[in-house]
């Protein structure tokens, strides 16, 4: 468990999981990230992510009501991108929690636990390239755009814009 001045980030428990699946189908959430997620979908990946203790996705909660708004965590890099076999921090919120600056403090605290508990050298993120919002917290968390590893997600057909990918790096402080 990590908390910060607002939050609780923890490993997801059933409490969880209507807030995470509503956020994984509502197309306006998901519109720079991926497809929208089917419930089965969403315990997919909450599985998934489960196999990557002590590392994967945490949920983010409010310290006030205990609110489920989103998620961040650190894996395993996706196999056929520029970070396969690093340090992979990712995050999402719920769109009625966006402007308010939790995903910055839940990925900033991530990012601190891992200087704290990791030996890596650096963390590195993936996302879309269209995606501003979360380019834009890339860099305001001290992050770089690496140009030279522009890559094309092999999770994407072709023809989707969302298979255009950008990789995004902090060093060790």
């Amino acid at each position: 468990m990590i908390e910060t001045a607002r939050l609780v980030l923890r490993p997801p428990v059933a409490a969880d999981r209507p807030a995470l699946f509503a956020m994984w189908a509502d197309p306006v959430a998901m519109a720079d990230l991926g497809p929208v997620k089917t419930p089965a979908e969403g315990e997919a990946v909450l599985a998934r992510h489960a196999g990557y203790a002590p590392l994967g996705f945490l949920a983010v909660t409010r310290r006030g009501d205990g609110a489920t708004v989103g998620h961040v965590g650190l894996k395993p890099g996706a196999a056929g991108t520029p970070v396969d076999g690093r340090l992979e921090i990712g995050w999402a919120i719920v769109r009625a929690c966006w402007g308010l600056g939790y995903a910055r403090e839940a990925a900033a605290a991530a990012l601190d636990w891992a200087w704290a508990n990791r030996p890596d050298d650096a963390v590195y993120a993936i996302t879309a390239r269209r995606n501003a919002r979360s380019r834009m917290l890339m860099e305001r968390l001290g992050m770089r755009y690496l140009p030279d590893l522009d890559f094309r997600h092999p999770a994407n057909a072709d023809d989707d814009p969302l298979g255009d990918g950008v990789t995004y790096r902090i060093g060790r402080p």
